[in-house]
């Protein structure tokens, strides 16, 4: 039986496919519409189980499905490692689908997990919800913005959108404008409805998706609670993927990036080629950490301790990133080895000898 590797160059509205036998020949290249079922008939015509490689574009979810339900297997590919790896001068959709279908067949595609249908269904009712929060970060940024342009300071209170900080935020108010004056009012009404709709999407999230044994773990990470505990576990998938705590805390996107050259080395923010989805995650437990470590509890806790003696030296922005690559790292230790997160040993204190 003969045997193909397929390369799949996918776009908004067709796809372009490049078909290779088994002496590296490519033998069929034909441009495919994306209309329904069209992708799915034509690669049912190839032997079950024949590999198929797409990048990971904007739409590959549906054109899995397709591949999958043609009986072949796809092979999802991050689109700039296979770029650099084909090392093309010119850019065309024949030449991305040719190299995409040799990187195939020669066993070096750079591979990207692909999660089963139902964890990239339930995966959305998270990100929606972080998607919710950044709009309500952003109107409550417009408001502080607001604020500073005419001076007021509300130094009293640590949140100004609830309880006795809301009360203080409504007074100082009187002192605006009219016309900015209600402006704020318009956002403060959109402030209730994003966080009205955020409290519906968590009681789904609740309901729907079911509390296992990897998301009872990660819940013992500071700072992390039932939701960022879902999101963690939904956008880590299988962690036996992850060959050690590094790689996840790069997958995460909280490492910085690095230039060492001539003895001299630097280190740069972090890394924004990463899943944005479990970056939020981590940077929001970290930012938990931030807010509660003043109380009497959390003073001894590694995480605070962290924080302190790297803001202290670097600032705030960075200190929580440290934070937030801690958390990721241990997120995988907690996940590898099926314990609850504790406290790691310090060289002043080593553990006791029985």
């Amino acid at each position: 039986m003969e045997h193909y590797t397929i390369g799949c160059d996918a776009h908004k509205r067709y796809s372009q496919i490049s078909v290779m036998d088994s002496c590296a020949r490519i033998s069929k290249r034909v441009r495919i519409e994306h209309e329904p079922g069209a992708l799915r008939e034509y690669l049912a015509q190839y032997p079950a189980g024949t590999p198929v490689a797409v990048e990971c574009v904007g739409n590959w979810y549906w054109i899995v499905d397709e591949i999958e339900a043609a009986g072949c297997q796809a092979q999802l590919t991050n689109a700039w490692k296979a770029k650099v790896m084909m090392g093309h001068v010119n850019k065309t959709d024949k030449l991305d689908a040719d190299g995409l279908a040799l990187l195939l067949y020669n066993g070096t595609l750079p591979r990207v997990w692909i999660p089963p249908g139902e964890v990239r269904d339930e995966r959305e009712l998270p990100r929606t919800r972080m998607a919710l929060s950044k709009q309500r970060t952003a109107v409550k940024n417009r408001i502080h913005a607001t604020l500073g342009k005419y001076g007021i300071r509300l130094e009293e209170a640590t949140d100004i959108f609830s309880g006795k900080g809301l009360a203080a935020l409504r007074k100082g108010m009187q002192g605006l404008p009219g016309k900015t004056h209600q402006c704020v009012q318009e956002e403060l009404a959109l402030l209730d409805e994003i966080q009205q709709h955020i409290d519906l999407l968590e009681e789904r999230i609740r309901q729907q998706l079911k509390i296992t044994p990897s998301m009872q773990l990660l819940k013992t990470l500071p700072g992390v609670g039932e939701i960022l505990a879902m999101v963690i576990d939904r956008e880590i998938g299988c962690v036996e993927r992850f060959a050690k705590a590094e790689n996840l805390a790069s997958y995460a996107g909280t490492t910085p990036k690095v230039k060492s050259s001539g003895g001299k080395t630097y280190y740069g923010p972090m890394r924004k080629e990463s899943n944005q989805y479990l970056k939020w995650a981590f940077v929001e437990a970290a930012n938990v950490i931030v807010r509660c470590r003043h109380f009497p509890s959390w003073h001894t806790q590694h995480v605070v301790r962290l924080y302190e003696r790297t803001a202290q030296h670097k600032g705030h922005a960075i200190a929580v990133g440290a934070v937030a690559r801690h958390l990721a790292e241990a997120a995988y230790w907690v996940l590898t080895k099926h314990e609850t997160y504790h406290e790691p040993l310090s060289k002043k204190n080593p553990p006791k000898q029985g």
